[in-house]
């Protein structure tokens, strides 16, 4: 009796185990330790999960019902600042090219590569087809003084981003949607 006991509860904890990671989009990125984060210098994390956007798209349905229809797409935004000394330098830009390589290995497209000097900037998608936008990583090695990660996950429809584009004037963006259709 104790080893069926046994054998269902270890069943039903690898069921549930299984269950929550599907339900991880594949927009979703952990981002690991980060050499610094815990040593006193420079760390911002920010997470703002579902239950936020859908209460934020609540406040633009009249005023911007396009915009609130992008929130209620989001499922979680992630952003992580680290300050940059001698001490963590050289690990954190390892750590941000292990990152960017194991995103490419995933499937992820490199969008946006900038250099200059030591600043260094890297954007990734992960798409569903051709029709949304899964998730998004942006990776800076912003020269010797910090390094920012962003991922957004959620369901984004090329359309919106060309909205946003339209409202925020960023040209790039504006021209998303005529892009992803050719």
């Amino acid at each position: 009796m104790k080893k069926v006991v046994c054998t269902t509860g270890l069943v039903s904890i690898l069921f549930i185990a299984s269950v929550a990671a599907q339900e991880k989009s594949a927009g979703f990125i952990d981002f690991g330790k980060l050499p610094g984060s815990n040593t006193g210098k420079q760390f911002v994390e920010v997470s703002i999960g579902r239950p936020l956007f859908a209460i934020s798209a609540k406040l633009f349905d009249k005023s911007e019902p396009e915009f609130a229809e992008l929130l209620r797409g989001l499922q979680l935004l992630q952003v992580n600042v680290v300050g940059l000394a001698d001490d963590n330098r050289a690990q954190m830009r390892e750590h941000v090219r292990k990152l960017r390589s194991d995103l490419a290995g995933k499937g992820w497209d490199r969008i946006v590569t900038a250099q200059s000097g030591k600043e260094d900037l890297a954007i990734y998608v992960k798409t569903k087809g051709e029709e949304a936008i899964e998730g998004l990583a942006i990776t800076v090695l912003d020269g010797d003084k910090e390094a920012v990660l962003i991922n957004i996950v959620g369901s984004i429809k090329p359309e919106q981003v060309a909205m946003l584009g339209e409202k925020m004037n960023v040209d790039p963006l504006k021209k998303f949607s005529q892009a992803r259709k050719k």
